[in-house]
């Protein structure tokens, strides 16, 4: 266009780019007469495009309310996956395609979304274009079977012994100047029956500051892992006057003994099984991204070892969505 009697060349997005997941480029240049200026324009992150969305918004009847569970509108599209989802719980429609055809933005991928959370909170959703599949330095059906086993889980189950209670004082000490001494501290935790102090070496100081972890808060210790987790605040600590947000939850004081051997679940997907088992640099494989082709022989194992855990009870497969 022309702006005081110089010619611009703008750049827009349209309406119907796929921003989710996109980074627009932090530095554009503007042509101007002669000269050339770059000026910076605002990067525009779009991280989860569909992640306010719960479920499919459907009463007991399988009717759409019309706006619920972050769907709005849809109403007709909605009901009819909701029959497909009651199908998918009866076992009826098991490895079926199903087709969701409509015009750029009237929201497919959020009804596939939907369908997926209303299958279970830990239920897989794997979202790829066809695109994709092409693009790929690996064979196009090394590429699907992938796809396929990312949207397939295994809850694991596994007993683990833990510490869990409330925590009534934290003290750290701070090493003083030139000293080589790492931090050492003490909490105190208590349940309704019993009271015990635990000392506190560098590595646990440094996991409680970082889940800003305070006194009134109900903790979980995993004993083999080191891990604490924050169950959340508690119930003798409602009436304090301590800067606190709507998502605060309130628990009561754990009961009986501080040590207790509780069933701990974890949900991994076949993918993630088959990339720390295939590679030799392990579980640091899925965070470089590359995974490369898999054998099957390695494949073939997992499945073995995930019936074999399946038959024993420790394990059970959770089917996901996978959405092209």
């Amino acid at each position: 266009r022309r702006v005081h009697g110089e010619t611009r060349l703008c750049f827009g997005v349209s309406s119907s780019f796929p921003l989710q997941n996109q980074t627009l480029l932090s530095k554009m240049p503007i042509i101007t007469g002669g000269a050339q200026e770059t000026k910076e324009v605002h990067t525009i992150e779009r991280i989860g495009a569909h992640s306010h969305i719960r479920g499919l918004g459907l009463d007991d009847s399988l009717e759409a309310r019309y706006v619920s569970q972050g769907m709005v509108g849809q109403v007709d599209a909605r009901r009819a996956a909701g029959v497909i989802i009651s199908m998918i719980k009866e076992g009826k429609i098991a490895g079926r395609a199903i087709l969701l055809a409509g015009q750029p933005g009237t929201g497919k991928t959020a009804i596939a979304m939907g369908m997926a959370k209303s299958l279970g909170e830990d239920t897989p959703f794997t979202h790829i274009s066809g695109s994709e599949i092409f693009s790929l330095e690996m064979s196009k059906t090394e590429a699907l079977t992938q796809a396929f086993r990312r949207s397939i889980g295994v809850r694991i189950r596994e007993e683990a012994e833990v510490i869990e209670g409330e925590v009534v004082e934290i003290e750290i000490d701070q090493p003083g100047a030139g000293s080589t001494a790492g931090k050492r501290g003490r909490m105190v935790l208590k349940t309704t029956e019993m009271e015990t102090v635990y000392d506190l070496g560098t590595k646990m100081i440094e996991t409680i500051k970082s889940e800003k972890i305070t006194a009134g808060d109900v903790i979980a210790i995993d004993k083999a892992m080191g891990k604490v987790t924050r169950l959340g605040r508690s119930f003798a600590r409602s009436k304090d006057f301590d800067a606190m947000g709507p998502s605060t939850r309130f628990v009561q004081c754990p009961e009986g003994e501080l040590h207790k051997r509780k069933e701990v679940v974890h949900t991994v997907t076949l993918h993630e099984i088959d990339v720390i088992n295939s590679r030799t640099q392990g579980f640091l494989a899925l965070f470089a991204g590359d995974t490369g082709e898999i054998k099957s022989e390695v494949r073939e194992q997992i499945d073995g070892k995930v019936a074999e855990w399946k038959e024993e009870g420790k394990a059970e497969v959770v089917p996901g969505v996978l959405f092209i």
